[in-house]
């Protein structure tokens, strides 16, 4: 590719491994694929070594740094697939709220929304192709660069999850600045809600666009609504998410993706979740995989779902816990993860443990039928 070819979303090399797509399709399959959320993180020494002393957010603007990122943990383990390193929270940010990344604290932002009329503050009309363009560059770049080795994933932070840390101002285990709008101040929370979601759909968009070839939509706070309140200000969204990126990228007469939706600890939503519209649901820990197949009746695949912590076990541990989730799940429309992202202290050998015990209890599952 010549050098300004590198920056055009055409002409990509040709894919090698699609396991992860066919899987998220529910078709057949050789091996379960595997890859894991939070796979370019700190956890990796040479991540730490890359993001050294640069800003977080500057990191995320710069499509070079994003692809080297991404790139990483291919590196190292037979991931079978990428996800493109970004942060939700680059949204927001495109509507005109100022977020910092603060060593040790999280995100933080400079002035939260308190009442509905601080909504004014955010701008009606975002341009998402500019605003968020350097997104695109690091997904068209790193498709350019990961050599057709594996399918690139893209990604979005769902309304409600975003929201909840444009009102909180960071993180929160209670949510309850954010519960309270949900509560006293209904129509604003639904005007919010909207708005957020006009700017993911042209987000997903312009990612497909740039050359993701799979969509990840993340609910991170679904864990402390309930389930009134998640049939209200949740899931119609992420419906209406699914529905509109699907018609759009038909419109533009380009290839349907497989999306998929994690909404964290929404165990009471598993039914609604797998009639929404996503051909992958994805599951954190606490959902026994035996029971969310039967739950979600063999309408969409399931990815999931170990506990992180387990990757503090010894190898064999690891191995052992991986072969009991594959025989739960089962191995047709199945894409193996972790049930959240992989923590800072983890050790990277353990992640290389889990990654190979997957392949490995998979084959023999796949060669016993």
């Amino acid at each position: 590719v010549t050098n300004n070819g590198i920056n055009l979303p055409k002409d990509f090399p040709e894919l090698k491994n699609d396991t992860f797509l066919r899987a998220a399709r529910g078709e057949e399959i050789e091996h379960i694929p595997v890859w894991c959320m939070r796979q370019a993180g700190r956890y990796l020494p040479e991540f730490r070594e890359s993001r050294a002393g640069k800003d977080f957010f500057e990191t995320c603007r710069s499509p070079e740094a994003c692809c080297e990122l991404t790139l990483q943990p291919l590196r190292r383990f037979p991931f079978d697939a990428a996800i493109i390193f970004s942060d939700i929270l680059v949204v927001p940010q495109a509507m005109g709220m100022e977020v910092q990344m603060s060593p040790g604290k999280g995100p933080t932002f400079s002035e939260p929304l308190k009442e509905p009329e601080d909504l004014q503050r955010l701008k009606t009309k975002v341009d998402v192709s500019s605003e968020l363009d350097y997104v695109f560059k690091a997904i068209t770049l790193t498709r350019h660069r990961i050599e057709g080795k594996v399918p690139l994933i893209g990604f979005t932070g769902a309304p409600w999850t975003l929201m909840s840390y444009m009102i909180e101002g960071g993180g929160s285990t209670t949510h309850s600045k954010a519960k309270r709008w949900l509560y006293r101040y209904p129509e604003a929370s639904h005007k919010l809600l909207s708005q957020l979601t006009d700017v993911i759909v042209e987000y997903l968009l312009g990612q497909v666009k740039a050359g993701a070839q799979a969509l990840q939509v993340f609910e991170s706070h679904t864990g402390c609504l309930g389930p009134v309140e998640f049939k209200e200000f949740s899931l119609p969204y992420l419906r209406d998410i699914a529905r509109r990126v699907k018609d759009k990228i038909k419109e533009s007469g380009l290839d349907n993706v497989p999306m998929i939706v994690f909404a964290k600890d929404g165990h009471y939503g598993l039914e609604d979740l797998s009639e929404s519209g996503y051909e992958v649901v994805g599951l954190d820990w606490t959902i026994d995989p035996r029971s969310a197949r039967i739950r979600t009746g063999g309408k969409v695949s399931l990815q999931g779902n170990m506990d992180p912590c387990a990757l503090y076990a010894t190898k064999e541990r690891i191995s052992e816990i991986v072969k009991r989730m594959l025989e739960g799940f089962g191995t047709k429309g199945y894409i193996a993860n972790l049930g959240h992202g992989l923590y800072p202290d983890m050790d990277p050998e353990n992640v290389g443990a889990f990654v190979e015990a997957v392949h490995t209890h998979s084959r023999q599952l796949l060669n016993r039928k």
